[in-house]
């Protein structure tokens, strides 16, 4: 079994065609089949399903396509590593998260990154799906929400917080201590689309829960859902975090029981990745901002640099 071999596999799985992975790999439709049925044949198991123009992976496909994955990562790495003997000033680092508050909170750090690594490149990217990229080598870590069940992922908890009923001062709900979640349903809700993270974990609160959040105004721009609240257009149920970052003392946070909502927000990265040493800098400054920010409702230790 070949390298090149693993490297044609790979691509076809991802392409799931083999014309389309022939001219990524910039060779021939018949250079890519006559290579791909060598390797079934030493491995003597078929690979690929294929039916008429379309192919599927086959079982064994499915965990030869994990093994290569990960020696194509290993190497990755390996490679990494190297550099950063070589000179460990210089290369570009890539940090995904969700969108919103957290996509903004990962940028508040660029200016204080910067300062320390000027030579480093850092890009921030925000995408609903962050998973795939990390499994894919195209973010060295990411912000998102756990639960993540895949065992190809390590996680760090960053920090963890509650969601509460957000209100414009004058709201007859301003100063009450607490608000029971059932009663939600009854005001004027506006809240981020059904795809966007926070939503489907208020939506299986309220699954559970019997009941559903019927918005009267769906957004997913943060700045808008404030100026909503605070125009006193209708109220929203957001996390901690968020009202943290956005809040100008002119809405109230009220904290929802029965029950309470609470979300864990985590650094996620491929497991057994080498973090090069500015990766772990921005991890550490990361998790000393939400220390000293007092973002969440409890945060954990920084990772050693």
């Amino acid at each position: 079994m070949e390298l090149r071999q693993l490297e044609y596999f790979k691509t076809i799985c991802d392409e799931l065609h083999f014309t389309r992975a022939a001219d990524k790999l910039g060779v021939t439709q018949p250079t890519l089949s006559h290579q791909i049925k060598a390797l079934e044949d030493e491995l003597g198991i078929p690979l690929f399903d294929r039916i008429g123009k379309k192919i599927a992976i086959t079982a064994a496909g499915s965990i030869l396509y994990t093994h290569a994955c990960t020696i194509f990562n290993v190497m990755h790495s390996a490679k990494e590593q190297l550099e950063e003997l070589q000179d460990g000033e210089r290369g570009t680092i890539t940090i995904g998260s969700l969108p919103g508050e957290l996509n903004h909170l990962v940028s508040l750090l660029l200016v204080e990154f910067n300062r320390q690594f000027p030579k480093i490149k850092i890009r921030i990217v925000a995408a609903e799906n962050v998973i795939d990229p990390i499994l894919q080598n195209e973010m060295d870590i990411a912000v998102t929400i756990l639960p993540i069940e895949d065992d190809r992922l390590e996680h760090i908890p960053l920090y963890e917080e509650q969601f509460y009923l957000t209100v414009p001062a004058g709201h007859p709900l301003a100063d009450s201590p607490s608000v029971e979640f059932a009663e939600v349903q009854k005001l004027p809700i506006i809240m981020f689309p059904k795809e966007h993270r926070c939503r489907q974990l208020i939506d299986a609160s309220c699954s559970t829960s019997g009941f559903s959040l019927e918005p009267f105004i769906e957004t997913n721009t943060i700045d808008s859902i404030f100026s909503l609240i605070k125009s006193g257009a209708g109220v929203s149920v957001l996390s901690k975090s968020l009202i943290h970052l956005y809040n100008d003392g002119s809405i109230r946070a009220i904290p929802i029981i029965h029950p309470v909502l609470v979300r864990q927000v985590a650094v996620i990265h491929n497991r057994g990745k080498f973090l090069s040493q500015p990766v772990k800098a921005y991890l550490s400054m990361l998790q000393e901002f939400v220390l000293e920010k007092g973002i969440g409702d409890s945060a954990f230790q920084s990772v050693s640099k």
